[in-house]
Parts: C-alpha cells; structure tokens; sequence
C-alpha cells in the first residue's frame, strides 16, 4: 500500500495535561478558525473531526499522573482513531493538545504487529517520573509513561507498557539539560538511539546534514511515529507556549526535520502539539503553524515509498 499525506487524516486533539481546561486544549479551535482544516484539504488530507475527550479533573493519581481519567482516555481514543485511519490506507495527522497523544500512536502502531519507534522533535525530554515533577502533568512524563517506567499507572495504561525500547527512541532538540541536572533528573542521552540537542540539531543542518535522517537509521523498530512538539522552537519563532526555554530551532530547520521524517517510508503518522491560543492575541503563531503543517503535507505528499 503507498502512504502518502495526500492520503493523510486530519485528527484534532482538544487535550491539557495541565490542572484547568482551555489552554493548549483550546489550540485545535484555533488553528481550524486560522484556515487548517481547508489548506489541508486542498492538499487532499481528510478532516477527521476532533477527538471527544474528557475534562481535566485536577487531580493526581496514585502514579503522580494529573488527570488520569483524562489521559486514559485520551490515549484510548487516539489509539482507536489511528489505527482507524491505518486500516484505510490513510496516514494519521494528529494536531493540537500536548505530547501524551503519542502514546495511543505507538499502541496503535503496535496493534497493527510492527515494533513501534519514535523520533521525538521536542524541546524537552519528557521522561521524569511523575511523582518528581512538581505538576504532575503528563506532558513531562509520556516518554516514561511508554518506557513502562512509571508504577502504579491506572490499569488502562498499566496493560499497555512498555511501548518503547530505548532503541527505538530519537531525539532531535531538546534543551532542558540544565533543568533536568538541577532536579537530579537522570538524561536519556546515553540510553537513546539518537540524540541532538538544539544546537547540535542546527549544527548539523548548517553543516548540510541531515540530523533527521541519522536518527531514522538509528532508530530500531520496524515502524515509527513522529511527534513534533512546538516548543522545540525559539521563543523569536513561535511565543504561544506555557514553558518557554532560551534557545531552540527556527521554522527553516523544523521544516528540514519534519520533512525528512514524514516522508520515510517506516513512519506511520505525526503528531504535532503544543499551541496555546490564549498567548497568540494576534493569531500570528496559529497562522505559522498552518502555514507548517501545510508546507509538510506538500513536501511529504510526492514520491513516497510503498510500506
């Protein structure tokens, strides 16, 4: 079957890891009133609609998990809409909420029997244990979470992990080295297949590299997902994140990135998250964004192999 991102599947994600709705959850709304889901349509990806989720409940779990409830859910319901979209021959295209919606893309890259990688684009490791983060969001945890690093999960996710091996992990920008050092939080840079912080990922792309491309061939599994998390980029780039980092990628380079990753013929979908509305007054990063997402879908949509 030839996947292409003309073929490709729109799914919006109204999902907050954090203690209150709206925010990040509000981000999707944003983006599709920013003209998303007609661009890509243009460009014949088909609008799925938005995933039915539940409300934060403000609480942490036994796990050290905030909302539990909601990201059992969460991660049910994209599993379930991926592997959908897997079975028509359409390639996922998650976008909004934060970076837990990988979880249920790994599953579902699981249910259809490959061994599932993924090649994280992120400014963040996201892998502390719940119970060390000082929120409890999930979005700092997922990459434990699917490392089947973290006790006491709810049993709807305590049945799924591990989703990952740490040789079928790739990173490309992280920038919270120093952060995860101050905690005492352990790195997953010598466990990983691949890892380039930021300025080594802009290093390697100025030198005419491909940094996406190595951690590709690095990565084990016979299939991966992609998750670019926003804040990968610089604060002069794209403002409308809740924890902003000195440093970071510009568009030219996520795009580099992006593109290489989407149009290998091992990836099985992308996500693409963390937008909030509520710090773009002027909709300048909700336009961006679209603007991306669609520069992504032309670049991907020719000349893809067959999987």
């Amino acid at each position: 079957m030839a996947w292409t991102y003309g073929r490709g599947e729109l799914t919006g994600i109204p999902y907050t890891s954090m203690r209150e709705p709206g925010g990040i959850a509000a981000g999707i709304g944003a983006l599709r009133r920013s003209g998303l889901s007609e661009q890509l349509r243009l460009r014949g990806v088909h609008d799925a609609g938005d995933l039915a989720l539940d409300e934060p409940t403000g609480v942490r779990g036994r796990s050290g998990i905030l909302n539990e409830p909601a990201l059992a859910r969460l991660v049910q319901a994209t599993r379930a809409r991926v592997r959908r979209a897997h079975r028509v021959g359409r390639r996922p295209l998650l976008v909004g909420g934060d970076c837990p919606v990988l979880l249920g893309a790994l599953a579902a890259i699981r249910d259809d029997g490959s061994t599932p990688g993924l090649l994280m684009v992120d400014g963040h490791e996201d892998a502390w244990q719940p119970r060390r983060s000082e929120t409890g969001e999930g979005s700092n945890s997922e990459i434990a979470v699917a490392l089947g690093r973290v006790p006491y999960l709810p049993p709807a996710l305590k049945r799924l992990v591990p989703l990952l091996d740490p040789a079928a992990l790739a990173y490309l920008g992280p920038r919270d080295r120093e952060e995860l050092a101050g905690a005492g939080v352990a790195s997953l840079r010598d466990e990983v297949s691949y890892f380039a912080d930021d300025v080594e990922t802009a290093a390697a792309l100025h030198r005419g590299d491909d940094p996406a491309a190595d951690a590709i061939e690095a990565l084990a599994g016979e299939a991966f997902w992609v998750h670019v998390d926003l804040d990968v980029l610089a604060s002069d780039a794209f403002a409308a994140v809740d924890y902003p980092q000195p440093g970071g990628l510009g568009w030219e380079e996520l795009d580099r990135l992006a593109t290489t990753a989407a149009r290998s013929p091992r990836c099985r979908g992308t996500s693409v998250s963390i937008y909030n509305p509520a710090l773009d007054p002027d909709g300048i990063d909700a336009r961006n964004v679209v603007d991306f997402l669609s520069r992504l879908v032309e670049r991907c949509s020719p000349d893809l192999a067959t999987l």
